[in-house]
């Protein structure tokens, strides 16, 4: 695959960010254009490794060589073709996601992994510039309507592969426009909103009908909803994980997702009227995954005076840990673009207490922590280490835990579908859940995880879908990969 060669000739090289002290005043995407040329060249790093680990590191099962391939000789609508047929949106995993596709990359055993999430990203920005992104329409009509509950990429995914297969789509919002996540919980400079309208018109131009402004359980109502011949709960894991400690209730201490979608929302031009802002603030975001690390890009766009980011968990090492060996997720140090735009960063913290004044928080005070194996089994416990507390400037606090399920009350409950001991939705391996005729998919299935793996959940949920109302079905499953993945 690739250049016989190439993997000793070129190295790895991505694209450059814009500088610090101009993207931090906008929330444009970070990164600087990559030509065609040096695209290619990252492609024909590409070897010949006999078996592709990258595509059992990709939830998708992307064919990874087969398109690195085409890209290294140019055939860049063959590419296309091949990447679009195992992924719906390849112009959201090209751009958020971690790429559990390159840990597994088998010139990473020694080398720097090729750039997959690159040449993806271009394959997908080369078909939208050349026109071959187009509306396919199914060439007839099952007369079977399903409800897709959510427009969260889970959702998106398994609407378009059900109207592929023919049947008539409608896909219920909460919201006042089509994405979910990754419209109000991703940033614009991560993943610019124009990029999920060109896609949602082209879903539109194929027949699927979007609702938005719609809570589903609610307006369409439960009955409404049984109406149609299957349902797909997509909605997503949305309730947010909480730190009840004394001083919760005061007044500057936001969820994430609290947060970050009104920064969203002012950038599609609209007006609040009330805004949480860090700007001349001092901000503590605790949690040090994906959506810590947003607030804290958000925070330094905002005009935040100084900026902390805390994380319960000791900080990895930034090579591969000897329990977690190739070609397997390993749990690295990651340091994002929004953490050398601004703010300091500290591991093994928890936060015992917020303190405030005139109801506001002004401080919080916080303990070292410790890892230590406990008892016969050398179970690791957390244990609070003496003479270690200390209080911290906070007039924002950002907590930013991640997501413990989807929320019980809404179209869970008006549906009655069974829940696992996680909160999440249970469904076997055909997405089925204890309610008949009622699917689920995504993060609602699942728990909180990425981008790529909602969409092969939406994928294959439409798949069994599809299955379950015709008897048969011709749309794909996933490629060969099933490695442990994040």
């Amino acid at each position: 695959m690739g250049k016989t060669t190439g993997f000793m000739e070129y190295a790895r090289e991505l694209p450059e960010e814009r500088p610090v002290t101009e993207r931090v005043g906008d929330f444009r995407e970070l990164y600087q254009p990559f030509p065609e040329d040096k695209v290619v060249r990252q492609a024909a790093r590409c070897m010949d490794c006999g078996v592709p680990f990258c595509h059992s590191g990709c939830p998708l099962g992307n064919v990874i060589p087969e398109w690195n391939d085409l890209v290294y000789r140019r055939k860049w609508r063959e590419a296309w073709r091949s990447l679009s047929a195992t992924n719906n949106f390849p112009e959201f995993t090209g751009r958020i996601c971690p790429a559990p596709c390159e840990e597994s990359c088998v010139l990473g055993i020694n080398r720097p992994a090729v750039t997959i999430e690159l040449i993806e990203k271009s394959i997908v920005e080369y078909a939208f510039e050349q026109g071959w992104v187009v509306p396919e329409p199914p060439s007839k009509r099952t007369g079977r309507r399903v409800a897709v509950i959510g427009s969260g990429p889970a959702g998106l995914a398994c609407a378009q592969q059900l109207n592929r297969a023919g049947h008539e789509v409608a896909v219920f919002e909460r919201a006042d426009r089509v994405g979910g996540l990754l419209r109000y919980g991703i940033p614009d400079f991560k993943l610019e909103k124009g990029i999920i309208d060109r896609r949602v018109r082209v879903l539109e131009a194929e027949g699927i009908t979007f609702r938005t402004n719609c809570h589903a359980g609610v307006d369409p109502s439960a009955e409404e909803l049984r109406r149609y011949d299957a349902i797909a709960l997509c909605g997503g894991a949305t309730k947010p994980r909480d730190l009840p400690i004394p001083g919760r209730d005061l007044e500057g201490i936001h969820f994430a997702m609290q947060f970050l979608p009104q920064q969203n929302r002012m950038v599609m031009g609209e007006s609040l009227s009330h805004v949480i802002s860090a700007k001349d603030r001092h901000v503590v975001v605790i949690g040090g995954g994906d959506t810590g690390s947003d607030c804290v890009g958000t925070s330094v766009r905002q005009g935040a005076k100084a900026l902390t980011n805390f994380e319960l968990l000791p900080q990895p090492g930034e090579e591969r840990p000897s329990g977690q060996p190739w070609p397997f997720w390993p749990m690295r140090l990651r340091t994002s673009s929004s953490h050398h735009e601004g703010g300091e960063r500290y591991w093994r913290i928890v936060t015992k207490e917020f303190i405030g004044a005139g109801g506001k928080v002004k401080r919080l005070k916080t303990v070292n922590v410790d890892f230590q194996p406990v008892g016969p089994g050398g179970r690791m416990q957390m244990v609070e280490l003496p003479g270690t507390e200390y209080e911290w400037r906070a007039d924002l606090v950002l907590l930013a835990l991640g997501f413990t399920g989807p929320e019980p009350d809404g179209i869970v409950a008006k549906l009655g579908v069974a829940l696992d001991e996680r909160g999440n939705v249970r469904a076997d391996a055909q997405y089925r859940t204890s309610v008949p005729a009622v699917y689920a998919a995504g993060d609602m299935r699942r728990g909180q995880s990425l981008v790529v793996w909602s969409i092969s959940e939406g994928r294959e949920c439409a798949r069994c879908i599809d299955l379950d109302l015709m008897g048969s079905t011709e749309l794909p499953t996933k490629g060969p990969g099933d490695l442990p993945r994040v």
